[in-house]
């Protein structure tokens, strides 16, 4: 767990911008980073599946791959609650800036 974030409320930032780094702090466990990384793949594969067959039943596989994986990477691995019990949207947001970071390269995988 990392103390230095652990006493920060997430419901205190007022703007993403704030936030990130908050939920960078979250994310210091390359474990944890790797299954929000694997989690969200799957999900962008269920949402391509749920396009390419209408069948509904893909967007419940993707949101249980994406929280799934990721709250495995919280609880086992990175010992803290996910920030998306508090900040459910702008986790959202952080989720899919650290994917695209993952694969430009800018946050070690």
């Amino acid at each position: 767990m990392n103390t230095a974030t652990a006493s920060v409320d997430p419901k205190s930032f007022h703007s993403f911008a704030e936030f990130y780094p908050f939920y960078l702090g979250e994310h210091s466990n390359l474990t944890c980073r790797r299954l929000h990384f694997v989690g969200s793949t799957l999900a962008l594969v269920c949402l391509a599946m749920l396009l390419a067959t209408g069948r509904m039943q893909y967007l419940f596989y993707g949101l249980l791959c994406g929280y799934g994986f990721a709250w495995i990477g919280h609880f086992g691995f990175e010992k803290n609650r996910p920030a998306s019990f508090k900040r459910p949207l702008y986790s959202f947001m952080g989720d899919w800036v650290m994917y695209s970071q993952i694969w430009r390269g800018k946050i070690p995988f």
